[in-house]
């Protein structure tokens, strides 16, 4: 396993990091109980992986509560970069969700009450919230990280000026940095390649890819040839329905291009997805979701998996994004002058 700086602190996690939106069973994504949490996160650990991320809403804080347990048991709460995240509804309530500072900070501590734990290693809000000031958001995670309840602190989920903004405004004020984007980002889903990457790189973000496998249709277990989703995947049990989105007819062609890209280097269509996206610029640690141990065995096997740039490219260009304005003209200029 091997290991990268959190964004610009000197914290190291793994490149794969453990997503626990199975764990419970809301949204029929997962329904991983204590005891399959157990199981799972005692493999992780045993094989380097030090990162492991949730959100008081999956499951309705069930997750956490699962998680919270699973890291009681010996000193695995010492061994793991522990982040969570806040957003949604928790609640009936009118201030239930968002960003408000009087959210954040009930959502905060609720959530360390549900993992049993002092500190929250990596804080991160779980959207943009166009109700509640850029300022309120940073001025409130500011206070919850100079009150020793959380040490880092991250957002997910944002556009490229929206990062930007959040990002400048504590930089700025001289409040607590922003380290961390965790976004949608996989072979099927590469819309944050054409501004949020150079960003990210740029301010020293950590990106971290959620949904890596495209909800499982990378697997390769979704095929052309289906009229139905396979019984028990994702696509078929969850109550988001295909989610995250797929270009049907495209994607199909990208599953049986990376099949037999995977067959000719005697891996699976999992790993080389995984490991391609691992190898990207600007990210650094994949957010892989489990169910089953033998999951766990294709994901980390792209840890040891090694592709020549031939390889690399091959893969890429299967669903290489078409540069859009203004980065073509950037471009243009920039070879046309010099300056790049």
């Amino acid at each position: 396993m091997r290991y990268r700086n959190l964004g610009s602190t000197g914290v190291l996690v793994s490149e794969l990091c453990l997503g626990t939106m199975t764990f419970g069973d809301g949204w029929g994504i997962g329904g991983i109980d204590d005891n399959q949490a157990d199981t799972i996160v005692g493999s992780v650990l045993d094989a380097g992986i030090n990162f492991i991320d949730t959100a008081d809403i999956y499951s309705n804080g069930v997750s956490e509560e699962i998680l919270g347990r699973s890291l009681l048991i010996g000193n695995r709460r010492d061994r793991v970069v522990l982040a969570t995240k806040a957003y949604a509804a928790m609640g009936t309530g009118r201030n239930d969700s968002g960003l408000s500072k009087y959210h954040l900070i009930r959502a905060c501590e609720a959530s360390l009450k549900r993992l049993g734990t002092d500190r929250i290693d990596l804080y991160q809000v779980h959207g943009y919230d166009p109700m509640t000031p850029i300022e309120e958001v940073v001025g409130a995670l500011d206070h919850l990280v100079q009150s020793g309840k959380v040490l880092y602190v991250g957002l997910c989920n944002q556009a490229a000026w929206q990062i930007a903004l959040a990002v400048k405004h504590a930089k700025f004020s001289g409040l607590a940095p922003f380290v961390s984007a965790q976004m949608y980002y996989s072979l099927l889903g590469r819309d944050l390649e054409h501004d949020i990457v150079p960003l990210c790189r740029h301010e020293g973000l950590a990106i971290l890819p959620w949904s890596p496998l495209a909800g499982g249709f990378l697997t390769g277990k979704y095929r052309r040839e289906q009229t139905d989703h396979p019984q028990g995947s994702r696509f078929s049990t969850s109550a988001f329905g295909q989610f995250p989105p797929v270009d049907l007819p495209a994607g199909y062609d990208v599953v049986e291009s990376l099949v037999a890209q995977a067959t000719r280097l005697g891996t699976t269509a999992t790993t080389l997805a995984l490991k391609w996206l691992i190898d990207k610029p600007g990210v650094t640690s994949v957010i892989m979701g489990v169910r089953k141990l033998e999951q766990l065995v294709a994901n980390l096997a792209a840890t040891e998996l090694a592709l020549s740039p031939e390889d690399h490219k091959s893969i890429d260009d299967l669903t290489a994004p078409k540069v859009m304005y203004p980065n073509w003209m950037i471009q243009f200029q920039g070879t046309r002058y010099g300056r790049i």
